[in-house]
């Protein structure tokens, strides 16, 4: 049986457990470096421009979840993107909730929350092209292909865009 996924707000108290999460060389494989992964989850913690989420299952927090206005990225961000894109990140840290689609449903969850909360008229990942899994969870929340980059931290990557539902 699936366990129903949740997103709840991260707060300064997950703070500890976040730390935790981005010291893990499998969770660094995909989102990078420890520094670029706390510096990234600590500014979305701060700002009204992102909603850092943590994904809980069987009522424990199995991973985390962050959707941020692509404007804070700044020079950061690729070009080619659709004005008021937001940039989505997740990694599910609990080995043993991988692969059972919670994942997925919290990619959803995320990009339904975005689309109903702000003018966001789409929603991009940057994800390693090494990284398959990922690449097909993100298909399954409606995310296309869209070009490869070189992102500095985890090398050839997809850009992935989910654009907003038409009315």
């Amino acid at each position: 049986m699936t366990a129903t996924v949740r997103l709840r707000p991260a707060t300064d108290a997950d703070w500890p457990l976040l730390r935790s999460w981005c010291r893990r060389p499998d969770i660094q494989a995909w989102w990078g470096p420890e520094a670029a992964m706390q510096a990234e989850i600590n500014m979305a913690l701060g700002s009204s421009l992102a909603k850092p989420r943590i994904i809980v299952a069987d009522g424990e927090p199995i991973g985390y979840a962050q959707a941020v206005d692509a404007v804070l990225w700044g020079d950061a961000m690729p070009a080619g993107l659709p004005p008021g894109t937001w940039d989505l990140d997740i990694f599910i840290a609990s080995e043993r909730h991988r692969g059972q689609g919670h994942g997925v449903a919290a990619l959803v969850g995320l990009r339904d929350e975005v689309f109903a909360t702000t003018l966001a008229g789409a929603i991009s990942v940057v994800v390693s092209v090494r990284n398959e899994r990922a690449v097909r969870a993100y298909e399954k929340a409606g995310f296309r292909w869209l070009k490869v980059c070189d992102d500095p931290d985890i090398g050839p990557a997809w850009i992935m865009l989910a654009e907003r539902p038409q009315a």
